[in-house]
């Protein structure tokens, strides 16, 4: 009985490290509609990726930056994985996005339709 709460109290002070210490690796899924992002702003912990799914039969090309006063511009963040024209072309295709490594604030966009960004904060 010793052993096996000893062993209990080991594992949970592993996965208090595990967390304290980085992300948990998970993704999430961001759904692309067929001139939006469905989900405009995710948030995610550190370590983590973002998932997109094409939801429609649509082209879209992903980007990092974002569309400012009808205006793309592409922008590289420190810390954002580099997303450079990343083509969609049919529902249900996927593209994992990461691991997002650095805490902070970063955008997305697509160069096809206007107004298309996506927010991920990363905890």
């Amino acid at each position: 009985m010793k052993k096996l709460i000893a062993v209990l109290l080991v594992l949970s002070l592993v996965t208090v490290l595990a967390v304290a210490c980085g992300g948990s690796g998970g993704s999430t899924n961001v759904h692309l509609g067929s001139s939006t992002f469905l989900q405009p702003s995710v948030t995610i912990s550190k370590g983590d990726s973002i998932n997109l799914i094409d939801d429609m039969a649509v082209v879209h090309i992903i980007s990092n930056g974002s569309w400012m006063n009808g205006v793309p511009q592409p922008v590289t963040e420190s810390g954002a994985p580099t997303v450079s024209n990343l083509q969609f072309n049919s529902a249900g295709q996927s593209q994992m996005i990461g691991p997002f490594n650095t805490a902070g604030t970063y955008h997305f966009f697509c160069s096809v339709h206007q107004g298309m960004n996506l927010t991920v904060i990363v905890q």
